[in-house]
This record gives structure tokens, sequence and C-alpha cells, in this order.
């Protein structure tokens, strides 16, 4: 006859059963908090600022409401995904916990009450509050991505300190302590904001058209890459410091090109039916139609805010609503693929990039309807996105696991 069991000790649950998980949901991981957050601004500042242009809504505070809008969108909007991406990131690649609970916690106040500052607080509190996120989430990743011997992502560490120089700028010329134009580090950011997307969808984007195509095969030549990256850094700086108007364009020319035969490399035709996948595709797109919207500025052809608006509301608001969604479904457990609203979402925002940009170029009278138009498309696109994420970010993963 068998010998019974022995009692399973109470001081471990049965092996089959997963460990309780510790503390709110919403704080386990990077992205959630961070997320969310940065898709409410994009619902509120954007109609703000139009209404503020358009003169339907007051302002009378110290800084311009123009570069307010563009602050929050580089270093409130832009930052704070990508703040929230690293974070959860870093944990994928290294296996170490990033940053999590009362932690996270800090990091998520920290940037909201940067947004609510500016309008409660002296300027000088604002700016102290903002300038202190970035160097805090490069302090963290550093330390994590060291201790697991992890060099190649060690660049990323270094953008991250270059945009936190680059916010300290632009309040140290915002509040007359230094001489630099404002605009230059407001264009510094957005620039190097390029660059962390031109590193990121080149791992990303090919390896997720391959995963979900049978028999396709995408391979780029590193050496392709690294000139790519190069060219678009030189580009990019030669914009930033207002270079010679004939050398920045032939350097945007040559960015938009090989940007362009990379987006070909990586088979977009094969994601027509896949709208988690097709929204990066023409979300990139707008990569090199900014640089060639960028050349044309330098003869005149078209404003400087013309193709600023084709990296920002393009490249980096449309590739910002199609990882958001896709990175939140696989680390809440869900299925990588895209629902109606989803999609309805995606269109939106890359609707209203062109109604930013094309449109006005080709049509400027109708410059101020577009602008209204644009900035409701954008708004909802992001409003749909909360409205199906926030309940899946602040509750547990589907599968129970953590993060």
């Amino acid at each position: 006859m068998s010998q019974p069991l022995p009692p399973a000790s109470p001081l471990s649950p049965p092996a089959s059963v997963a460990p309780a998980l510790k503390g709110m949901a919403l704080l386990r991981l990077g992205f959630r908090p961070f997320y969310l957050l940065s898709a409410l601004l994009a619902c509120v500042s954007v109609p703000l600022w139009i209404g503020v242009f358009i003169g339907h809504v007051p302002w009378d505070l110290e800084l311009p409401a123009l570069y307010w809008h563009a602050h929050e969108m580089l270093f409130g909007f832009a930052a704070g995904v990508i703040a929230g991406f690293l974070l959860t990131a870093v944990r994928a690649w290294t296996g170490r916990d990033t940053a999590r609970g009362p932690l996270l916690g800090t990091l998520a106040l920290l940037w909201l009450a940067a947004r609510v500052a500016f309008f409660v607080a002296p300027y000088p509190v604002f700016a102290a509050l903002d300038v202190v996120l970035l160097p805090a989430v490069a302090v963290i990743l550093l330390r994590v991505l060291i201790q697991a011997g992890n060099k190649r992502n060690l660049p990323l560490i270094g953008i991250l300190l270059l945009m936190s120089a680059a916010n300290l700028v632009f309040h140290l010329s915002a509040m007359g302590a230094i001489t630099v134009p404002v605009m230059a580090s407001l264009y510094a950011e957005l620039a190097l904001i390029l660059m962390v997307i031109s590193v990121m969808t080149g791992r990303v984007v090919p390896m997720f058209t391959k995963n979900v195509t049978p028999g396709l095969v995408i391979t780029i030549p590193r050496k392709f890459d690294l000139t790519l990256l190069a060219v678009t850094a030189v580009a990019l700086a030669l914009w930033v410091v207002s270079a010679p108007a004939m050398l920045t364009l032939v350097a945007c020319l040559l960015a938009a090109a090989l940007h362009a035969v990379r987006l070909y490399q990586w088979h977009p035709q094969v994601t027509l039916t896949r709208p988690i996948l097709w929204v990066l595709h023409l979300s990139y797109l707008w990569m090199p139609l900014g640089f060639v919207l960028l050349a044309m500025a330098q003869l005149g052809w078209v404003s400087d805010s013309i193709a600023v608006h084709a990296f920002a509301v393009g490249v980096i608001g449309g590739l910002i609503i199609g990882m958001i969604t896709r990175t939140a479904r696989g680390h809440t457990g869900r299925p990588l693929k895209a629902s109606k609203g989803e999609a309805i979402a995606y269109a939106l925002v890359l609707i209203a990039a062109v109604l930013r940009t094309i449109v006005p170029a080709i049509e400027p009278q109708y410059y101020l309807r577009c602008l209204e138009v644009a900035a409701a498309l954008w708004a909802v696109g992001f409003a749909i996105y909360l409205v199906i994420y926030t309940p899946w970010l602040t509750r547990t993963r589907l599968d129970g696991k953590d993060g």
C-alpha cells in the first residue's frame, strides 16, 4: 500500500498555485500609470491649446501658450510614454525589476505634480518638479542595466540624460537665466525623441511584422541601420543649430531616402489586414515625409511648423497610440489583436496628422479649420484609448501573472 502524502507546508502554497500578487495593479509595472496619464494629457492639453490659439480661452500665465503647448507635448506626453515604455522594456530585457509600488507611484506623482504646478504654482516650482523625472528614470534604468550586464542599451540612458539637459535649458531660457532661444531646446527635444524612435522601431517593428507573417524574411544589414541612425542624427542636429539651409536640405533628403528604404524593407503591404501592425507602418511613413517637409522648409516652400507637426503628430503621435495599445495588450495578458475601437483610434490620430500638415500646406486658407478638426480627432483618439484601457491597466493581468 502506498504511503499517504505529507501535508503541504503552511508556509508556502502548492507549486501549482501562483503566489499572491502584492500592491495595486496600477503600480506593478511602469507602462500602467504612465500610459494612462500621458493619454489623459493628450486628450486635455491639445483642445485647450487650440482654444487659446483661436482666442476662445484666455491665457494670462507667465509662459506663452505656444511654449507651454510644445513643452507639454514633448516633455509631458511623449517623455511620459517613453518613461513608461523603458521602465517596462528594461525589466523584460534584464529580468530585473525597475520601478514598482511606492517608487513607481512616486515617479508618476512627480510627473502629475509638474503638469498641475504649471497652473497653480510659481514658475520655478513647476520647473523644479519638471526637470527631476527624466534623470530619476535614467538613474533607475542605469542601475538595472549595469547590474544585468546589459551594455547594448546603455546609449538609451545617454539619450534620456540629453533629454533632461534639453528640458533644463528650456526652463532656464523661459526664465531668462540664459540667452539660448526657447525653441532651440524644444527642437532639440523633438530631435532626441525621433532618435529614440529610430532606434526602437528598428528593433520592434520588423520583429512584430515577422512574428505574425509565416514565411516572411526581413533582414536589415546592421551597417545600413547604423548609417541611417548617423545620417538622421546629423540631419536633425543641423536643423536644431540652424546650419546653412542647403547643407540641412541635403542631409534631410538623405535621411528621408534612408527611412523610406527601411520602411520598404519591412514589407508594409503584409500588414493591411492587421490594424495593430499597420498603425506602426503608416506612422513610420511620416518619418521620411517629415524629413522631406523639413527639406522643403529650408527653401521656404513650407513652414517649419508643418514639418515639426509631421514628426510630432504623424511619427510620435501615431507610433505612441500604436505602441501603447500593443505593449499594454501584451503586458496585461491579452491577445495582440486590435479591436474596432482601437483601429478607429489609430485612424483618427493619423487623419489628424494629415489635417495638421498636408492639407494646410496645400490649402492654407483652411489652416484654422484644419487645426480645430485635427485637435478634435486627436483628442477623441486618445479618449478611446482611455475608455478601453483604463479598466485593463488598473486591474491584474488576465493570466494572473505579475506585471
